[in-house]
């Protein structure tokens, strides 16, 4: 029997199946933090800048394997807030930014939610699914592996 095109996409998509798994737990922390002002991408933006310190965002785009106008925009959104500022600057725009005193207190704020979304995409993805995405991971990102 010969097997579709569509038949065998909608069968072995391995990009469709890691995007649903990504947006499945991707709402799982969404709506843990979303009660702090912020998305699961605004926390791990902190987090990594937390980590480089102050830098580019460009820096902060490849490090997390972000594009430029995702970066950007998060970004707006953390420096109106206060818990990022831009610590250079030139006519071109913001060429550093670095974690402020109030988002390091944002980042500590967040922590029981995030804690108790890291149990429940845990639960969804199981001890081996948990296992397999943190070695992967580990291979393709910074952040990811330290």
């Amino acid at each position: 029997m010969v097997v579709s095109a569509i038949d065998e996409l909608a069968r072995d998509c391995l990009a469709l199946r890691v995007r649903l798994i990504g947006r499945a737990v991707t709402a799982v922390y969404d709506r843990a933090v979303e009660a702090h002002g912020l998305s699961i991408a605004q926390v791990n933006l902190l987090a990594a800048l937390g980590k480089a310190g102050p830098c580019p965002p460009t820096k902060l785009g490849d490090v997390l394997q972000l594009e430029r106008s995702t970066v950007s925009r998060n970004l707006n959104l953390l420096l109106k807030h206060g818990w990022v500022e831009a610590v250079s600057s030139d006519a071109k725009g913001v060429r550093d930014v670095a974690l402020t005193p109030s988002g390091r207190r944002k980042i500590e704020s967040v922590m029981p939610a995030w804690r108790k979304a890291q149990q429940q995409a845990a639960q969804l993805l199981g001890t081996e699914g948990v296992q397999a995405v943190r070695a992967m991971a580990g291979s393709l990102g910074q952040i990811a592996s330290e």
